[in-house]
């Protein structure tokens, strides 16, 4: 068998790959620009509210006021599959008065591939209040959104109300980003 010369067996192998790539270097398997690409992939991917089965519950309800409850949510993809990355929208009212519950300070949120059929998961961490002691809200509804949909989907909140730390549009609450179910 005869050797070849380093430099050849380099340059065939440089015009090797050089044949694979079809469109340049800002391109994808299909010649697209990669950048038009990803972020039309992004959009696309992105799990759709009208699309995820929401459970909420069941709790680890604060029985008292100043207690500290949790209440796990669980979606599920209903569609094809789909991402999440952020954190969840979400927010609780009282008939027409309302506050955002603020996203965890120390989360780090990952970004999930979630399967048709797939669970993902995140918790709402509270304190209950005092029924009308001016700094609580009598919460009686959950609002609950994705990463950067404007649709929610509502359910009761049946935790009793929820303190705020100053009054009742700066709850003392907060919730996780979406983590894997089970996790």
């Amino acid at each position: 068998m005869r050797a070849l010369p380093i430099a050849v067996v380099a340059a065939a192998a440089a015009l090797t790959l050089t044949a694979c790539d079809s469109g340049g270097s800002n391109s994808n398997e299909d010649g697209k620009k990669a950048s038009t690409a990803s972020s039309a992939a992004a959009s696309s991917t992105a799990c759709k509210i009208d699309q995820i089965g929401i459970q909420v519950g069941p709790a680890n309800a604060a029985p008292t006021a100043g207690d500290t409850g949790n209440v796990p949510v669980t979606l599920t993809n209903k569609g094809a599959e789909c991402t999440l990355q952020g954190f969840p929208a979400v927010k609780v009212q009282d008939g027409g008065t309302g506050t955002d519950v603020p996203e965890e300070k120390s989360a780090t949120p990952p970004k999930l591939t979630l399967a048709a059929s797939g669970t993902a998961s995140f918790t709402i961490t509270y304190v209950r209040g005092t029924a009308g002691d001016g700094k609580s809200l009598a919460a009686t509804t959950l609002k609950i959104g994705l990463p950067g949909a404007a649709t929610t989907q509502g359910f009761k909140w049946s935790y009793g109300p929820l303190a705020g730390k100053t009054g009742p549009n700066d709850p003392n609450a907060s919730v996780s980003s979406f983590q894997p179910a089970g996790d």
